[in-house]
């Protein structure tokens, strides 16, 4: 891993790791070593643990003390209660900004909808969602609201990976990106009622997608196996 020195060394591991367990590359029940991720990284062992603690704050992994740290399995129960407090935040987030964005955001976000699109037609999905992710974020800063947004990053970690699975399912990625566009178009136009509203569409549909993966049970399950 690259360190960045203008940054927290603890807050570029977390990211890392963080990474690694949304994306599956580090899969549930996979047990984690301090030690021997600081030797990867080329860390010392003191952010390596920090990132742990706030991993498990998010719900990405599970401490046992005397035993270690492994990453946590997908629990339904976490997931659904972030897809509801998320719902809540973000409808109200869109809605204000649909009220009153700073101009330079609504820029910012038609940029973002037009990689977003050059990532579809690349059938880059890691691309697809750090693109996602950032149009999310866009819509906090443009109220500045940027701890609205601190507060679904820390209780959504569990959902993310069911969302990381979803995007490959046909036709998933590309109707994100359609309800994106209509969200954006109800910002920039002044719709608060219509923004929220195709928010809740939005996020109502990723709870959806990820019921049907798990009703393919064999499937599901073979994307869990370490």
């Amino acid at each position: 891993m690259a360190l960045d020195k203008n940054s927290s060394v603890a807050v570029q591991v977390h990211y890392h790791l963080r990474q690694q367990i949304l994306r599956l590359n580090l899969k549930p029940g996979i047990a984690l070593s301090e030690k021997e991720l600081s030797l990867q990284l080329g860390v010392s062992r003191t952010p390596v643990r920090e990132a742990f603690i706030r991993l498990s704050e998010e719900g990405l992994v599970d401490i046992f003390p005397q035993r270690g740290t492994i990453v946590a399995p997908i629990r339904m129960d976490e997931i659904k209660e972030a897809q509801f407090l998320r719902e809540i935040l973000e409808t109200a987030i869109v809605r204000r900004a649909a009220e009153n964005i700073e101009k330079k955001f609504l820029n910012l976000l038609e940029a973002n909808l037009a990689n977003q699109k050059k990532s579809l037609e690349h059938t880059d999905f890691t691309e697809f969602m750090e693109l996602d992710e950032e149009f999310h974020h866009l819509l906090c800063q443009g109220v500045s609201f940027p701890r609205a947004w601190r507060v679904i990053q820390a209780v959504k970690g569990q959902l993310d990976r069911m969302r990381f699975i979803g995007l490959p399912q046909p036709g998933h990625a590309a109707l994100m990106f359609h309800q994106h566009s209509v969200i954006f178009e109800a910002v920039k136009n002044g719709y608060p009622d219509m923004a929220a509203t195709e928010m809740a569409k939005h996020l109502t549909e990723l709870w959806a997608s990820i019921e049907r993966m798990t009703l393919d049970e064999s499937s599901f399950a073979n994307k869990m196996k370490p």
